[in-house]
């Protein structure tokens, strides 16, 4: 059985754009959100830009939890420079210690194991589905999709609207670059 999966990241937010831990704000210019994507079920991150991004891109897609970004805790709203500022040791060890949650929310690998479990799960149906999903939660897919080692989350930048394809099913997924179709 072949699962399809093409994670869409949200459009661009202020929060975004300022490198600031998701706040909660609305996305920018949501009428000029195009792109063509084949027919499925639809999903999305509960957040307001991917539900919003969703709503723009035309998808009835359903809001599940387990697709929620990365819990930063008391860091949340705060630009990473605001973070640096009052808290540099606690950021390093966040951004290169995959078990570390300085902030009092989620790891790394504590977020990559529950995106895992929902790929998992995913896999065992047959067909599409498109997710429109926090940037994080695309890293965390690619690395599973690879079998990369959580430390290289960091390493995998995902723009705004960026559709990222894997194939596959539980325990075998290939990465699909450069999506030209339906």
């Amino acid at each position: 059985m072949t699962c399809r999966v093409i994670l869409v990241a949200p459009a661009l937010t202020p929060s975004l754009r300022r490198a600031r831990f998701d706040d909660g704000d609305s996305i920018e210019n949501p009428g000029a959100v195009a792109l063509s994507l084949p027919a499925g079920r639809a999903v999305s991150s509960p957040s307001v830009r991917c539900r919003e991004t969703a709503v723009a891109l035309g998808l009835d897609a359903v809001a599940e939890s387990g697709l929620a970004g990365l819990d930063a805790g008391r860091w949340r709203g705060r630009t990473l420079e605001e973070v640096s500022a009052a808290e540099p040791e606690a950021l390093v060890q966040w951004l290169s210690d995959p078990a570390a949650a300085p902030h009092g929310g989620e790891s790394v690998r504590e977020f990559c194991s529950r995106i895992t479990e929902w790929l998992e799960s995913t896999g065992r149906t047959t067909g599409r589905t498109v997710a429109v999903v926090e940037p994080e939660v695309v890293r965390a897919v690619v690395l599973h999709a690879l079998g990369a080692p959580e430390s290289a989350f960091w390493r995998v930048d995902v723009p705004p609207l960026a559709a990222t394809e894997i194939t596959g099913g539980p325990g075998r997924w290939n990465l699909r670059l450069g999506r030209t179709g339906t």
